[in-house]
């Protein structure tokens, strides 16, 4: 493990992912030339700020698709739009994150953090993917993390690893586990209480069926990682990162024998804990959440460096090591920027609004059921596009809230968790999936002929969720 690189993308996974979203800007660029143009109407507010009213379409008469050097240099061009600040921080937060995990990697923290981890669950391997599932499950569902955890997939990748198993278990238990909880909301912030704030309703309307919704796919999940566990146990060489995770177990002897020594763990553990309080502390205060990612950039920038000076005497090692993750994540980086410039092609295509208001459209004079499954298709094609979860629920909910479709705000609620959390980890376009993926050596491709049953089935659970729903006036 040591001196191999944390973040590590193949060429190929790079190239596979990269013409996969070059082909979809294309594609949006196309799009603009192809549909009306539109805007939603305006009114001015006595303080002065503006409010957006989307019930009122204005078609654009004489209005031409984005100007093509505009589509061909929107990865860059995002980067000065109105998410190009999230942007920037949201990169910075992924070098830090590189940065930190190798040190600790290259000082030896990683390797005896994980081995204690190991002796104490050696006879309870089972139940400790059990609990780390339910966990980071937790984490996404109450507190709406989902970004965030990418900072502990190493270690979980590593530990899951040396207990016997994958790094593709290491990736169902967090990433995956996280996506599914932040699906099965129950209190969610990003996307339970924005889209209440919008519908005029509570957060804690529906509280008992979504935990219901968390419940079963917790146990969906959970039993397509055992199945999982139990076929690699049978034959390692089923493991789609079998090859990769040669090079990620740990030799406990070795280590035994080695200078790591007590104080490492230590240091590490204090650091490590003192993240994760700062991920449910920041995210439970309002009024700080939207500094969450600035926050970590900080804990991991100052944090991981002072732990490899105070486990390493060497400052230069410690230097070039930061130095090299970083270095390894800038790939990873190219495919954000690709993949969030989708979003600023649509806008400056003037096609968003167009898009939104079919939606309304498409809505109205429908059965209950029809409906409700239309919205969970439609947010579901949007969120392949647009994967901020607040950003969507704002214009596409202030959409919906304005047409009578006969279903309730609950159910409305529910189609748009499903619909933009379990997506996360399903479609191309979420950098969060492609760099959990690149962490663990394996390409896009790859997961979705691996986990293909995962989603059939969670998306037949997610309609009958939804019918179950309407029929009983959830």
């Amino acid at each position: 493990m040591k001196n191999k690189k944390i973040l590590n993308i193949s060429k190929k996974t790079f190239f596979d992912v990269f013409f996969m979203l070059i082909m979809v800007v294309i594609a949006s660029i196309i799009l603009t030339y192809i549909l009306p143009k539109g805007t939603f109407g305006k009114i001015t507010n006595p303080d002065g700020s503006t409010t957006v009213l989307y019930d009122q379409f204005i078609k654009l008469e004489d209005v031409k698709g984005i100007n093509i050097f505009k589509g061909i240099f929107s990865p860059i061009l995002v980067l000065f739009s109105g998410d190009g600040i999230t942007l920037i921080c949201l990169s910075i937060f992924i070098l830090c994150i590189s940065g930190c995990f190798q040190v600790m990697s290259d000082t030896g923290g990683i390797n005896v953090f994980i081995l204690r981890i190991v002796k104490r669950f050696k006879e309870n391997k089972v139940a400790l993917v059990c609990l780390m599932t339910l966990v980071f499950m937790g984490f996404g569902a109450f507190f709406g993390l989902f970004e965030e955890v990418l900072a502990l997939l190493p270690i979980i990748v590593i530990l899951t690893c040396s207990i016997g198993y994958d790094s593709y278990t290491g990736f169902l238990i967090c990433i995956v586990a996280t996506a599914f909880g932040f699906a099965s909301a129950i209190t969610n912030p990003f996307t339970v209480v924005v889209v209440a704030n919008i519908l005029g309703t509570s957060p804690l309307d529906g509280l008992l069926y979504r935990i219901i919704v968390f419940l079963i796919m917790y146990g969906l999940l959970l039993l397509y990682i055992l199945v999982h566990i139990k076929k690699i146990k049978k034959d390692p060489k089923k493991s789609p990162t079998y090859e990769i995770d040669k090079e990620k177990k740990i030799d406990e002897e070795e280590l035994d024998n080695s200078e790591i020594s007590k104080r490492i763990f230590n240091v590490y553990a204090i650091f490590l804990s003192l993240v994760l309080v700062t991920i449910i502390t920041i995210t439970s205060i309002a009024s700080l959440r939207g500094y969450i990612v600035i926050f970590l950039i900080v804990l991991f920038l100052f944090g991981g460096l002072l732990c490899g000076f105070l486990v390493n005497k060497d400052k230069k090692y410690v230097l070039s090591s930061f130095l090299k993750g970083v270095t390894a994540a800038l790939p990873t980086i190219v495919l954000i920027l690709l993949a969030s410039s989708i979003k600023y092609v649509l806008e400056e295509g003037m096609i968003i609004a167009t898009i939104t208001n079919y939606i309304s459209l498409l809505m109205k004079a429908q059965n209950s059921i029809i409906v409700v499954l239309l919205i969970y298709l439609v947010i579901l094609v949007l969120e392949f596009f647009i994967s901020s979860s607040t950003a969507k629920a704002i214009f596409v909910m202030g959409i919906l809230s304005c047409v009578n479709m006969n279903i309730s705000n609950n159910t409305l609620t529910l189609a748009y968790l499903f619909a933009d959390g379990y997506s996360n980890i399903f479609f191309p376009t979420s950098p969060v999936l492609l760099i959990g993926l690149s962490m663990i050596g394996m390409n896009y491709i790859g997961w979705m002929k691996k986990s293909k049953w995962l989603f059939v089935v969670n998306t037949l659970i997610v309609i009958a969720l939804l019918v179950i729903a309407v029929v009983v006036g959830y």
